[in-house]
């Protein structure tokens, strides 16, 4: 049988879809690039938005409009909030859900025909609750086709902002034993050059543990025991950024990059209240600016939601005005999408969508220009890259996506290591090749 896998949203959504491609070829099973050779498609769904939901079933119907009667299983998160949806789309011949690698590989075997070949193994049946779905088991080898690893560390979420729908969909916080971590973190080693650690919430990580796991402490564990690969941290809240972890991104040398992802979602203490974030804006401020004080060259980035019900024109600009301050080199901004079932959609004084997006394209705009700048200021400097794609492209420790040699020039080989000098010509930036590209080293 011959599988393909489409996945829609976040790192921690590719990375199960990675578990599931793995215990999927495990029974047998073959998987293929291109769609159209595929007997079966499973899609995993994201639900971080409405547009996310509608783009996953227009996907699916785009499926059946090329290929009518091609299987389709759904899993992920917006299976798990719209399980009976999905189920009544044509070609959908299962649901999962969730994101339970076994569970989908097991209802793929129900669903193939015994003619397929495929292993037939039972392992679980159908969970009641997301909470209480398993983020253990088999190992990630690699993550297929990629010159940068996904290292999954916990899933779930226990706080409850107001707008958010992820955190049904995933359950309540879980973290993976720190000795799985690192013993999967020297697997990838072996075809990647750098690891992203990545979940829900992995500020939250070991708080379910005994006292003394964190984040920060799985960090230092990782860097100490999986040599000649870099780690980048995924979103993480600026408040959860310890000492330890600052440390860390300041002294490792750039085996912990340094690149923070710190969602702001506003700027505007009224706004954050609403939204049931937990710190304030003086205290976002205060971390980011102590951070960039230590940590040089920083990527930082950070999520920022316009229109959110109750956004008045002096929140906007208070969160302008922050933006405008901070040293952000990239923003990923998002009108307000209500979300069923989220707090927010009870809150009153909604923002109008023309002026949602009116404030998304401002903010837009002016992280677009702050990038610009950074850019520049980053020419004649030291880099290190980890080059991707067809080799003639690659990503700098503070995130910055660079080519790689002269255009022109003969690329590398795709998950090389090199390190040089950024130039630019003209708006194009990029790093001279080395003769020996190499291995990230201690």
């Amino acid at each position: 049988m011959r599988v393909y896998y489409h996945t829609f949203g976040c790192k921690a959504n590719q990375y199960d879809t990675e578990r599931m491609r793995q215990e999927i070829e495990a029974r047998g099973a073959l998987t293929v690039r291109d769609r159209a050779e595929a007997d079966v498609v499973v899609v995993n769904t994201c639900t971080v938005t409405n547009q996310a939901d509608a783009e996953a079933r227009r996907f699916i119907r785009r499926l059946q409009r090329e290929r009518p009667g091609q299987s389709v299983i759904v899993a992920g998160c917006s299976a798990a909030l719209r399980e009976p949806e999905y189920r009544e789309m044509p070609g959908v011949v299962d649901v999962v859900p969730g994101h339970d690698p076994m569970l989908v590989a097991t209802t793929l075997t129900r669903a193939a025909p015994e003619s397929s070949g495929l292993i037939q193994i039972e392992v679980r049946t159908s969970l009641d609750r997301m909470h209480a779905e398993p983020i253990g088991g088999e190992l990630l080898r690699t993550r297929a086709g990629a010159a940068r690893g996904w290292l999954k560390v916990q899933d779930g979420c226990d706080r409850k902002c107001s707008f958010c729908a992820t955190r049904l969909a995933r359950g309540t916080s879980r973290s993976r034993p720190t000795v799985d971590v690192v013993a999967e973190a020297r697997l990838l080693a072996q075809s990647h050059a750098e690891l992203v650690i990545t979940g829900i919430h992995i500020g939250h990580y070991g708080l379910d543990f005994p006292e003394g796991s964190s984040l920060s402490t799985l960090c230092a564990e990782l860097l100490d025991s999986v040599p000649d690969v870099r780690f980048r941290l995924g979103s993480v809240e600026a408040t959860e950024i310890d000492d330890l972890l600052l440390d860390l991104l300041a002294t490792s040398g750039g085996r912990l990059t340094p690149h923070l992802h710190m969602p702001l979602q506003s700027g505007a203490d009224p706004v954050l209240r609403l939204m049931r974030r937990w710190h304030s804006r003086a205290q976002y401020r205060e971390r980011a600016l102590q951070i960039a004080e230590r940590v040089a060259p920083l990527g930082l980035g950070a999520d920022v939601i316009t229109g959110f019900p109750g956004e008045t024109d002096e929140d906007h600009a208070s969160t302008r005005a922050l933006i405008e301050e901070l040293p952000f080199t990239y923003l990923h901004v998002f009108p307000y999408s209500p979300r069923r079932d989220t707090h927010a959609t009870s809150l009153p004084n909604p923002v109008p969508q023309r002026i949602s997006g009116d404030r998304a394209r401002e903010l837009r705009e002016i992280a677009l220009e702050k990038g610009i700048q950074y850019r520049r200021g980053r020419v004649g400097s030291k880099a290190t890259v980890v080059v991707e794609g067809d080799g003639g492209t690659g990503l700098t420790e503070d995130y910055l996506r660079i080519g790689v040699g002269e255009p022109g020039d003969a690329a590398p080989q795709e998950r090389a290591v090199v390190k040089g000098t950024l130039l630019a010509e003209g708006a194009h930036l990029y790093i001279d090749l080395p003769r020996h590209p190499s291995r990230i080293s201690s």
